[in-house]
């Protein structure tokens, strides 16, 4: 079985990051959907696996790529922020892209709201903020995952 930690939109608070690493143990690889404000390359030292980054639209300065293909642990996924596909309004761009592409899965950021949906046999998936959720509550809430508290 093959470990991937997903994360997006950590806009420069470095620290959630490196909780959730020490958290999750080994990896086989971290994918980042964008937003890191500068800190990319500590973040890809610090995983200490392969790192799939792509640039969010917070990312002014950043070399990295918008997008990334990949094959991983047997699927064909695409990586973006997701800004260019206008996720805040819906994900039919995203979807069509990622199946014009043949991937199976789509990564994506920027709303800093986690979703995990499947349209059309496309996996959309998004982890949400690790820094600024758009959920119930403002603040990141940080747990082991093997807590059943």
């Amino acid at each position: 079985m093959h470990k991937y930690l997903v994360v997006s939109d950590t806009h420069g608070h470095d620290d959630n990051f490196y909780t959730v690493l020490d958290l999750v143990g080994p990896l086989d690889g971290v994918i980042h959907c964008g937003d890191f404000e500068g800190s990319e390359g500590r973040f890809a030292l610090a995983a200490g696996c392969p790192v799939y980054f792509v640039a969010g639209n917070n990312d002014f300065f950043s070399d990295l790529n918008r997008e990334i293909e990949a094959e991983l642990a047997g699927h064909k996924v695409l990586i973006t922020h997701g800004h260019h596909y206008m996720v805040s309004m819906d994900l039919e761009n995203l979807r069509a892209e990622a199946a014009y592409r043949g991937a199976d899965i789509a990564f994506f950021g920027h709303t800093h709201k986690p979703v995990a949906k499947c349209i059309d046999g496309i996996w959309l998936f998004n982890p949400g903020s690790l820094s600024y959720p758009r959920t119930g509550g403002k603040k990141a809430q940080l747990h082991d995952p093997g807590d059943r508290r």
